[in-house]
């Protein structure tokens, strides 16, 4: 936590009254700890979160906060959302304050208004400018002398997005530096990992210098539960429940969804399942997508076979490698996924016959390996054709598959099994010295196998030195 002296809470407060934003209790707590300041003068908190269900007023803050901050003190501000409509709304809620008739006080100030669609931006004579963006990877690029960068719709916030971001900070001429937070917990499809992962980390107490307020339920109800079950955690996770937001209404809601839905959307729960670290960033594997490798990849060709826990079912995929305009890409396919029902010769077979075209074709998996590591033994494979993974080769290649797809030097082909299991899967512990593979969330279906498979696929066709075209002695 920052050492508070004093806080400006109660200013910025008596400001938003004066333009028509009275805060109600709860707001006026979170303006307070947002404008708490050390002795110096400065933000005691550096970083600040707040994530609270839908249409409790959480809008209302920011803005009471950014006018303060813009025309009391002067502040250089970002204000940053994931959907470009999203940031456009936010700017002309707030550029009516200072166009508005109304308020005298405000449009002396305005030195001029940018109105250009993505670019948006008012700019003040005491030297205070908020300035709007919806977030790219570089999105920040270009905005100098930022003082509080104010992260809203959070839960959709990227690392890489963060990242181009956060250095806008570094060169606050004052000194003066704040992160906000703002938004709701993500759902499972969500591609944003730092909302979720600073709020449990200064809940936690980890991080110091910060505050987060947070209303939201820490377990789902049970799947039977009736509404007047879930009456207490409706008032306990929204503060507005009475004077913005209607009971009544809330049991309609309640009525026409899902329990779970019911949890994440009004009672501000965190699904475990959401907050895990997903193993394929969502939007490298989408910028990888390609309609068909056709003979665009003319290099090494491999298969990856990766059978489930239990040995019932496997996936297999194959990899071809770029070259001459392509040298150092990949492009990786899920081929089937099978049942082992009738025994591995058939899939032993399969890739026995393609030895003469592909390098090399990499087997895993704790029930279901050894079987077809064998059926293929006994049609004697050329050497150096089956190749079973150590744990360390098996962590190389989910590092690898997720290097290459973020560098974008791998590509991938569309099937509704691989998708769902690229963007639902999840990094699960391998060993002890800290590696990762990819693995399931404890409370989904999904099956890991077909993104292992493509996985061992791309491994396989890189570090293989085999080639199939020369003569080479049987096993």
């Amino acid at each position: 936590m920052g050492e508070v002296a004093y806080s400006e809470g109660e200013d910025a407060a008596e400001l938003g009254g004066d333009l028509g934003m009275e805060p109600i209790e709860w707001q006026s707590l979170v303006l307070s700890d947002w404008c708490a300041c050390d002795a110096e003068g400065r933000p005691a908190y550096v970083t600040c979160g707040l994530d609270v269900p839908r249409q409790n007023g959480k809008n209302a803050v920011i803005e009471i906060y950014e006018v303060f901050r813009l025309a009391v003190c002067g502040w250089h501000i970002l204000h940053t959302a994931h959907r470009v409509k999203t940031a456009k709304k936010a700017f002309n809620r707030l550029v009516r304050y200072f166009t508005d008739r109304e308020h005298p006080e405000l449009s002396c100030l305005v030195e001029r208004i940018r109105r250009t669609n993505g670019e948006e931006a008012i700019y003040l004579t005491n030297g205070g400018s908020i300035e709007f963006s919806a977030r790219t990877n570089g999105s920040a690029r270009g905005f100098d002398d930022i003082q509080l960068v104010v992260f809203d719709e959070a839960q959709e916030l990227t690392d890489s997005q963060y990242d181009a971001i956060m250095y806008t900070l570094a060169a606050s001429a004052t000194g003066e530096r704040q992160i906000i937070y703002t938004g709701t917990p993500p759902n499972e499809d969500c591609p944003g990992t730092v909302f979720a992962r600073t709020r449990a980390a200064i809940l936690a107490g980890d991080i110091p210098s910060t505050e987060w307020c947070s209303w939201a339920t820490d377990e789902c109800p049970r799947q039977d539960a009736t509404f007047d079950d879930v009456v207490d955690l409706i008032y306990e996770s929204n503060p507005s429940m009475g004077i913005i937001l209607s009971l009544d209404f809330t049991r309609t809601e309640f009525a026409g969804g899902s329990i779970t839905g019911f949890a994440h959307e009004r009672l501000g729960w965190f699904s475990p399942a959401a907050m895990l670290t997903r193993a394929i960033p969502r939007e490298s594997w989408g910028a990888a997508l390609i309609d068909a490798i056709g003979d665009r990849y003319r290099g090494k060709k491999a298969f990856g076979v990766k059978f489930s826990r239990d040995g019932s079912t496997y996936a297999l995929s194959g990899c071809k490698l770029g070259q001459r305009a392509l040298k150092g890409k990949a492009a990786v396919e899920l081929i089937r996924v099978g049942t082992t029902a009738g025994g591995a010769r058939e899939l032993a077979e399969w890739l026995y016959d393609r030895r003469t075209t592909a390098s090399v074709v990499v087997i895993d998996g704790m029930s279901g390996a050894d079987a077809l590591i064998d059926r293929l033994a006994e049609m004697k494979p050329p050497r150096g054709y089956v190749v079973r993974p150590q744990t360390r080769d098996v962590v190389a290649a989910a590092v690898g598959f997720v290097d290459a797809l973020n560098d974008g030097t791998l590509a991938h082909t569309y099937d509704p099994t691989l998708e769902d299991s690229a963007r639902k899967c999840v990094r699960r512990k391998i060993g002890s010295r800290g590696g990762w593979g990819f693995g399931s969330p404890e409370d989904a279906t999904v099956s890991p196998e077909p993104l292992e498979s493509c996985s061992l696929a791309l491994w396989g066709a890189r570090n293989t030195k085999r080639n199939p075209r020369r003569k080479q002695r049987t096993l």
